[in-house]
């Protein structure tokens, strides 16, 4: 009896480990239901050009403007402080420190 006893022991204590690491598996469903969701993309559009005066030149603007001479474009003399530049097919009046837009031209 002892030697029974002795057997059954030593099996329940090597086997709770093994009971603890075996992964339960859930009870297959007769039909389950399989849910898509759908993924939409937001596609952000940014509109360069469309110069407003009184909005800012951004540093990228500012870096590929090109100041041009305005006589040869017969345009107006600059007041102080401000300077023209031309951008694709528009000429900006901008302020030099500032960079605001104050009068915009586009060419023909």
């Amino acid at each position: 009896m002892r030697k029974i006893f002795t057997v059954l022991l030593a099996a329940s204590i090597l086997a709770t480990p093994l009971a603890a690491t075996a992964q339960v598996k859930p009870a297959p469903a007769a039909k389950q239901a399989v849910v898509q969701k759908e993924v939409v993309k937001k596609k952000v559009v940014i509109r360069k050009g469309g110069w407003v005066k009184g909005r800012r030149l951004s540093a990228s603007d500012r870096r590929r403007a090109v100041e041009i001479d305005y006589g040869a474009y017969k345009l107006t003399a600059p007041p102080r402080g401000y300077h023209w530049v031309r951008i694709k097919n528009n000429f900006l009046l901008v302020g030099i420190t500032s960079g605001l837009i104050s009068k915009v031209h586009e060419a023909r």
